[in-house]
Formats: C-alpha cells, structure tokens, sequence
C-alpha cells in the first residue's frame, strides 16, 4: 500500500486532490461557527474521490510541514449520503479515535491502519460498525488498539490518587466479520489471544502475525483449505511451527524471514525443513527466508555451482532444496544471508546483499513495515552508489524517497537515506532526473532538516543541497529552505562543517534573485545572523570560509535592497568592516566581499550620511591604492566615494580629509587601472551607475561610473552591451558628452563605449529574412 515516488506528471486527479484539500474552505467545505468545517450541501462525491482525498491527506499531513491538520476533517465523510468512503490507508499519529467514529457509517471494504498509536480499545467498537462490509484490515503496529482506560471505583476524587489505568480488553473478537478475508495483525501486543481472536473468521486468505511471539500455531490449519498468505516474521519457529506450515497446502507466498539482529533465536533453517516446504506447498510462488541462519549445507558443491550462464532453472539450482520446484519462484528473500552469494537462485527477483539488484528489492519489499532492515539496505544501496555507477537510478531514488518520506521520524533510515540521495544526486546523474523528481529529494531533504537536529541528517542533507541548482531548483522551497539554513546557523554549538557549507548555501541562495526573495530573507534574519557569525569568527581571530561567504552573502542580499543595507548599518554592521579590515589586512577576497557591500549601502541616499565620517572616508581613500585581487578593493572603494561625491560640497560634513583630496586620489586609481581587467563582479542592472552619469556636480564620479561601463562592455560585450542598452545608457552617455563639466577624457570613454555598444549591435543584427 505503499506511494512510490513516479516520475510521470500528477495526474489531474492527483492535482484536484491536492488543491482541494489545501484550500478546503474555498473548494468543498464553509466554516461553521468560525471553527468547524463543514461539507457544502450540495456536494455529492463517490469513492473513487473521497478514498483520494482522505488517503492524500493522511499523505500531507505526514511528509510535508506546511500544510496545517483540521481537527474536523474527517467529520466530512460522516455521512454516506454524500460522500463515500471504500479503500482507506491511515498512518500513524494523525489518526485518533473520533476520526474513526466519525466515518462509521462508512461500508468500508479496505481499512489499513499502520502504526496508529493513538488509537485505542474505543476504535475496536467502531471497527464492528465495518464488520459486515470490510474484506481487508491492518491493525498492524496499532499498540494500544486493545487498550482501554478504566477508572477505579469512578468517584471524582479518588481518580486524583488513581489516575485511569490501561486495561487490556480480552473479550473482543472478529465475530460477525463475515467477509474479512485478508488481516495485518503486525506487532500485536502480548497478552491478546490470536486464536480466540481469529476463531470466528470463516475463510481467511492472507494473514499476517509479524513479531508476535506464538507458541502454538496449530489453529491455522483451520484455514488449511483458503490460506494462500502468510508472514510470520520475527516469530522464533519450532518444530511443530514447521509441521504446522506444511499442511497449508494453498499458500502461495510464505514469510518466515526475521532481524537477524533484534534478538535470539534458537531455530535454524535445515536442508529437511525447505525440502519440506517444496514437497508440500507446491503452489508457492514467494518465499521469504531472510536472516536465517542454515545449519546444514543447503548448497551444491562450488565446482558445479560455478558453471555455465546464470540461471533460474530449478533444475540448475545452487541451493539444493529448490531443484525440486516446478517452476522458478517469482519472489525469493534471502537477505542477510549466505544464500543470496550463490549464481545459481531459481527466482526471477530475489533480496539480498550480494548486488544492486538484491538491494533494491529488499528496500522495495521491506520499507513500509520493516524500517530496521530497510535502513540496512539503503545504507547498502549507499555503498554502491559512492563506490560503483548505479544501474537503476530512477528506481534507486524513487525507493530512497518513499523510505525517508515513510519514516520521517526514523534517525537509522533518515541517516542512511539523506546520505544515500547525496550520492544519487550528483553531478553524473543530473541529466537522467526529471523536474519533479529533484523536487521530490528537496521535499524530503528539507523534512529531514526539520525533523532532525542531529548532525549526520543536518550535514547529509546541507550536503545533498549543494547538487541542485541554486536558486533556481530551490525556489519552489524558497522561504523554507532560508529559514532551516538560518536555524542551523543560529544554534550556539555549531559543527564547523556544517556551518560552511550551510553558509555557502545562503549565500549561493540570495545571488541572482529578485528583490523582494532579498527582502524577505532580510526580514527572517539573514543579516543579523551573519553579522553574528563574522562576530564569532572576529572573537577567534580566524578568517577562515564561513568569514568570506557571510561578507560575501551580506554583498549579495544587500544588492539594490535598501531595507537590508539599513539593518546592516544598524546592526553595527560598519564596526564589524573595521574590525576586519584591522585584524586580516592581508585578507585580499575578504577585502574585496566588504567592499562590494560597501558599495550597495552607498547607493542608498538616505544611508550616505552614516557613511560621513573622518574615520570612513580615511579608510575608503586608503583603500584606493590597495592592489588587493587585481582592481576590486581599489574600484569597490572608489565607487562608495563616487556615490558620495555626488552628494555635492554641501553634504561633506568633515574637515579631514579635505574632500578635494580625496577626488585628487581618486582621478589617480582610476588612471592606474587597467582597462581590459577581468572582473570578479557579477551586475544585475546599470542603474546605480548611470545615475551618476547627468550630472555637474562631480566629475570624478561621473568618470568612475564611464570606467566601469567602458570596462564591462569591452571585456564582457555579449552580456553587458544588450543590458546598457536596454537600460537607456546610450542617450545619457550621448547627453554627458554635451555637458560643458565633463572632463575631456571622460568625454572620450564615453565616445568609444557608444562605439562598442553600436559596433556589438551590428554584427548581432538579424539578417536571415
């Protein structure tokens, strides 16, 4: 019953389904009294659609964080006159016993319970309200199913003393269950009487007792005539537990596999014991034999064993009982043992360990109920995907996602499948993975990070992130996947490495996108949080990568974002810059991330002023005859001075330096730069810069800004000549070379950038008719 992950489109259906249940009370449903979901009263909805919308919603509820539970929601399907409810799978603890009350007048035919801890004796009277209709039933982990609270003596005082106590309900049994014929009783608990329970059920064909200790299961041959499925899985077989099974001559799939870990067992499988099984059932297509231990050699001598092509032949078996088959089992589950080595296996698919093949289909056959062997063979499945080429990708992944969104709460599986996708993500793989796909492994990556504080799951999953696209394949996650990135960074004790590459992340997350995904990172705290970072890094005197990359993100999320320069600025941003540059003044890359910030915060007019001061304006001119990673630093630092400049004389409000210094220093790094620089310097739009092109009032700006424009256009024309175009720089700069101000060679510059410009246009020109 359990959802593969697909790589095809979402049905229509699929689609319907998930926007109606995300927005209820403007599809289906109105709220009653502001509290209570109601269904419209003219909706009536067979089972084909309310089987999807119950079992899609268990489905979102479980695997993704956003989406909120209605306490009400199943009272929705209470009435079957207009909705109908036949095939439902619920899950864990998101159902209580009212939901199940709530649909009892429901025919259910299917009812799978899984792990329903929170259910209780209440919901095995509801389970007879289904008795006449139901065919299918798993109660499987429902541990407190048969539980129900008893209150000593019922006075109001005493239960203060003697609070409700457990009590197991020993005289329930499926009588009047007349259809049931297939029933998951998996991990009952002890104490319940399974052949009282099971006596009234006249023909049951599948059942299923997993990790439920009996020693005596002699009452199931009263069902030796219909029986074709059972699993007995972690049960410590005897003897007569064998003698028992043989005469079951009907079944057709046989689990006797266990945990070879979770406890001791006394029985060992014997070459009489399959021989048994293969006279006796010989109807069976499935076996399951995982984790046993075999006593006797059950194999054919090595030399014969070896030869010729592999093959499903009984007749060529290698484990000698099976030459016995008629035909080749379809399922043979031999994981965890010394059998799935052998070349010969007379199954067309088979668990185990020796290779890709085995491991996938033992995650495939164990994930839904069995998490402690699944988590052994994902990690398995990771082997082979770090040290060989996975051959099944597609399948690989789908398997790993539908085990971390089943057991989201799971730290084996989560640990061993976060680090199992890293490695089925990457690089060489990309082209095989669809859209939809890549989505789903950042779906449950990021519900990995949700749930699990641990260091392993937090790094794998940081880890596995750094194989997408950024920002691009996140955007879709885009407020969620900020604030994990800013809650892992917040934590007082932090891994070194994770706190890089979560850094790396961040910045990487707010490069390249649109101002208002700038605006609200700013507002969740991206700022103050790396400012608190540089902080840290300060106090330890250490310029290591999560220094760089917090300056460098704080370039990137203040870039034409005027909201997110102000906090910098107010969160003591410009003492931390001379701190830096104090303590590291060797620090070229740090020099050049501070800087570029600089430059964002001075184009902000309102910002200017804070930026006035003796201290500020010192640094900034000294720093334009820094050499520091080719012209950066020096070009950076001139053009926060530019944008100052343009204040006007009026706006200088300090003595020292003497503001015609400071141009005169300036005239001369411009001089000093090379033209055909390669730049480490990434613009999204010329506006900041043309603004300071019309205008008298500073002609050192002006020039800085015809520099900049002349640099980018002649060493980069394909990407920044369409973009000075588009923006209208070509009449500024026609309109600054009129103006009576403008210095001669700045005049000249802007001359041969309009040259580049039209030259770049015309050999671009589309001449196919």
């Amino acid at each position: 019953s359990l959802k593969m992950a697909s790589d095809s489109p979402e049905s229509l259906m699929t689609l319907c389904t998930d926007y109606c249940l995300r927005n209820l009370e403007g599809t289906l449903c109105y709220l009653l009294d502001n509290e209570t979901l109601r269904l419209h009263p003219d909706i009536f909805l067979p089972s084909e659609i309310c089987d999807k919308l119950v079992n899609e919603y268990v489905e979102l509820v479980k695997t993704d964080s956003i989406f909120e539970p209605h306490e009400s929601f199943f009272t929705l399907f209470s009435d079957p006159r207009s909705t109908r409810l036949a095939r439902i799978h619920l899950r864990e603890q998101i159902v209580q016993d009212q939901d199940l009350e709530a649909i009892r007048k429901q025919d259910l035919v299917e009812l799978y319970l899984t792990n329903c801890e929170k259910l209780t004796a209440k919901s095995l009277q509801t389970l007879v309200s289904f008795s006449h209709t139901l065919i299918s039933l798993s109660l499987f982990g429902c541990c407190n199913i048969f539980y129900e609270e008893e209150n000593p003596g019922g006075c109001e005082d005493d239960c203060l003393v003697n609070p409700t106590r457990q009590v197991l309900v020993k005289d329930f049994t499926f009588e009047g269950f007349s259809r049931l014929r297939f029933l998951n009783l998996g991990r009952l608990i002890e104490g319940v009487n399974v052949e009282t329970l099971l006596r009234p059920l006249a023909s049951l064909a599948a059942l299923d007792l997993s990790g439920i200790q009996l020693n005596d299961v002699g009452f199931l041959t009263q069902w030796k005539d219909s029986l074709v499925s059972l699993v007995l899985y972690n049960m410590d077989l005897s003897e007569e537990h064998i003698q028992v099974i043989a005469q079951l001559r009907k079944l057709r799939h046989l689990d006797i596999s266990r945990d070879h870990l979770s406890s001791y067992y006394k029985f060992k499988l014997t070459r009489r014991v399959l021989n048994l099984f293969v006279e006796n059932l010989v109807n069976l297509t499935s076996l399951d034999i995982s984790g046993h231990t075999m006593l006797e050699n059950c194999t054919i001598p090595s030399m014969e064993e070896k030869m010729g092509q592999t093959s499903t032949e009984p007749a060529k078996s290698s484990i000698a009982p099976f030459r016995g088959l008629k035909r080749p089992l379809q399922f043979l589950g031999l994981f965890e043992t010394s059998l799935c080595r052998l070349t010969h296996i007379p199954a067309y698919k088979v668990s185990g360990d020796k290779n890709e093949e085995q491991v996938l289909n033992a995650i495939e056959a164990y994930t839904e109920h069995r998490p402690e062997i699944t988590s052994r063979a994902i990690n398995l499945l990771f082997d082979i995907a770090r040290i060989e080429r996975c051959s099944q990708l597609l399948r690989a992944l789908q398997l790993v996602i539908t085990a971390l969104k089943c057991h989201k709460d799971d730290k084996n599986i989560q640990v061993t499948g976060s680090a199992a996708l890293f490695y089925l993500t990457n690089s060489e793989y990309r082209m095989e993975q669809s859209v939809k796909l890549r989505r789903q492994v950042i779906q449950v990556v990021l519900n990995g990070m949700e749930s699990y504080q641990e260091v392993t799951v937090q790094r794998n999953c940081c880890l596995t992130l750094c194989n997408f696209s950024i920002p691009e394949e996140l955007e879709f996650q885009y407020r969620r996947v900020n604030e994990l990135l800013l809650n892992i960074l917040n934590q007082s004790r932090q891994d070194e490495s994770i706190q890089r590459i979560a850094v790396h992340l961040c910045n990487a997350l707010v490069c390249q996108v649109d101002n208002d995904h700038k605006e609200a990172v700013g507002k969740m705290g991206f700022v103050m949080t790396m400012l608190k970072l540089i902080q840290k890094k300060l106090a330890d005197k250490t310029c290591d990568q999560v220094m760089e990359f917090s300056w460098s993100a704080l370039w990137n999320i203040t870039d034409e974002t005027p909201d997110n320069c102000e906090m910098f600025l107010n969160y003591s941003g410009m003492k931390l810059f001379l701190e830096c540059l104090k303590e590291f003044p060797e620090k070229q890359e740090l020099h050049r991330n501070m800087l570029g910030l600089l430059g964002n915060v001075a184009e902000v007019k309102e910002l200017r002023p804070q930026l006035m001061t003796s201290q500020f304006i010192s640094v900034f001119s000294n720093l334009l005859e820094s050499k520091a990673d080719g012209i950066e630093v020096s070009y950076n630092a001139c053009g926060v001075l530019s944008h100052i400049m343009f204040d006007g004389p009026e706006a200088w409000g300090i003595c020292e330096p003497h503001r015609e210094e400071v141009v005169k220093r300036m005239w001369a790094a411009i001089q000093s730069w090379d033209i055909n620089s390669r730049r480490n310097i990434n613009y999204r739009s010329f506006e900041p810069i043309l603004r300071l092109l019309p205008q008298g009032i500073s002609p050192v700006s002006q020039h800085w800004a015809t520099w900049a424009l002349y640099n980018l256009v002649s060493v980069y024309p394909d990407k920044y000549c369409p973009l000075l175009i588009k923006e209208g720089g070509i009449p500024l700069l026609k309109d600054m070379i009129k103006m009576a101000s403008a210095r001669q060679e700045t005049k000249e510059m802007a001359r041969k950038v309009i040259e580049h410009c039209s030259n770049f246009k015309e050999e671009n020109m589309d001449t196919s008719r």
